[in-house]
This record gives structure tokens, sequence and C-alpha cells, in this order.
């Protein structure tokens, strides 16, 4: 799998340890920058090890023919690699962010932060980009809004916004759907359709079909910690394959662009 001027990731032969026990397995695996790519597969697969694992948060086991590249360089330090990569995990926001405004809590992504503590600097650009980034979400009515105070699809909007605040080429989501009701997936799913089409790459991990979305084009199958399948969205998402990956049977439907399932 080669690396060309314009990939975001390239993996070769990565194998991963979490404690005594290697749960990823000898995965190659190579993503361009501003490409659209679901990874998909059954909860246990090795989805949330890969995630950690491409933000620097595990480490693969040294062998001679392993390598990590992200954008070009096999090192990054964290801070920086968020300029590039915008991260959005599982879970929602923690108890501090819960008694922040919905625009303080994203400026504290120009920081790593849930919140914005005194003894940060925030200038007025990175206001105007925080603004931006609600925009994009479309969430701007929850600037004012303490983050305690919102649903669960709003707060999931603010951290997704945090994610994008500094306009990372980027954006790697986990499982942005969990906990939320029919009524907020609609509407995350629609705001993530936004953000894809003004450019931003989306890498979406998840076991959901319905999260896949119209903009996505190419899908990574994962089983047992390795790569199952990997290619278009046309060949992968059928029944036989979906049989295959989650080990039952599986009937698909398609409405606008969305894959359904059960």
């Amino acid at each position: 799998m080669s690396e060309t001027a314009d990939s975001f990731l390239a993996m070769q032969h990565v194998n991963v340890a979490r404690g005594e026990n290697v749960v990823l397995h000898d995965v190659s695996l190579s993503i361009a920058s501003g490409e659209h790519v679901a990874i998909l597969g059954p909860n246990g697969c090795g989805k949330s090890t890969l995630i950690k694992t491409i933000t620097c948060e595990c480490y693969p086991i040294v062998q001679p023919e392993t390598s990590i590249r992200l954008l070009g360089r096999p090192r990054w330090d964290v801070s920086q690699l968020r300029q590039h990569l915008g991260v959005v995990a599982a879970e929602l926001p923690g108890e501090r962010t819960g008694v922040t405004r919905g625009i303080d809590a994203v400026v504290a992504g120009f920081f790593s932060a849930s919140t914005l503590w005194p003894n940060l600097h925030v200038t007025a650009e990175m206001r105007e980009h925080a603004h931006e980034a609600l925009d994009l979400m479309q969430a701007s009515r929850l600037a004012e809004k303490f983050v305690g105070q919102m649903s669960a699809g709003e707060q999931r909007r603010i951290m997704i916004a945090r994610a994008l605040v500094q306009k990372p080429e980027m954006l790697l989501l986990d499982e942005p759907s969990n906990a939320l009701d029919i009524a907020a997936q609609r509407e995350l799913r629609e705001a993530l359709r936004n953000v894809a089409q003004k450019g931003t790459g989306l890498i979406m991990v998840t076991h959901h079909m319905a999260d896949i979305l119209p903009e996505i084009d190419r899908v990574i199958m994962m089983r047992d910690g390795r790569i199952f399948a990997d290619g278009s969205k046309i060949e992968l998402i059928t029944a036989a394959k979906l049989k295959e990956l989650f080990r039952v049977d599986v009937t698909l439907t398609e409405r606008d662009g969305y894959w359904h399932s059960w």
C-alpha cells in the first residue's frame, strides 16, 4: 500500500497490544486527506484501538516491517496533531463542561480543553473561528446556552464544533449517534453532511449503518482485530457481506442515500 503526497494516514503491518493481549493484527491501511471513510464493525472488533492508534494514544508493537505516518510524518506532538485531525469521542461532555457556555466550550478546543480556565488567553480571532464552527454545525443558537442544559444531540454538536474549531483537514468521529434519539440523529447527520460538503474529510467509526452518510463512498470493515474488507460502499454494503461481518442474517434497505439494516 503506497503513500502518496496527499496521504493523511499510512499504516503498514501494525500490531497493537492492550495489556497482554494483541488486539490489532497486521493492519495495513491508507486514507487520503479529505477522504470520507466509514470504519464499520461489531463491538469488540478493534475499532477503538485503531482510533487510539491513529490519535497517538496507543503505539504499535515495534517490528521491522511496522510503520505509521500521519500527513507524511512518523511522529507528532498530540497538541499539534489536533490542528490537522479533529477527534470526537463517543462519550458526552464531562462535569466541568456542563457549566460552560457553548461558545466557550468550542473555543476551548484551541487548548485541547473541555472548558476555558482563567489562565488561558483567548483572542478575538479564536472566538471568530468558534462562531464559524458553530455555524458549520448549524448550532449558532447554542452559543450562549450552558452545555449542561443542552440535550444530548446539542451537546454532540458542540463537541464536533470544538473539534472543528482549528479547521482540521480530517474529522474522526467515534459512534457519533450514540445516546441520541431519532430526531437528534437526523439533525446531526444533516450537519455532518454540511461539514463533508465544505471539504473536511470524515473518518466515521460506527456499527450503525445509518451513520454512513451519502457523502461516504469508502467502507473499511473490521472483525477480530483485522481489516476484514476495504472497498467502495456499493461493493461492501450488501446483505451477504454484512452477514459475514456481523455473523447474523441482515436485511437492508436504502432511502435518500442512507442505508438501514435489521
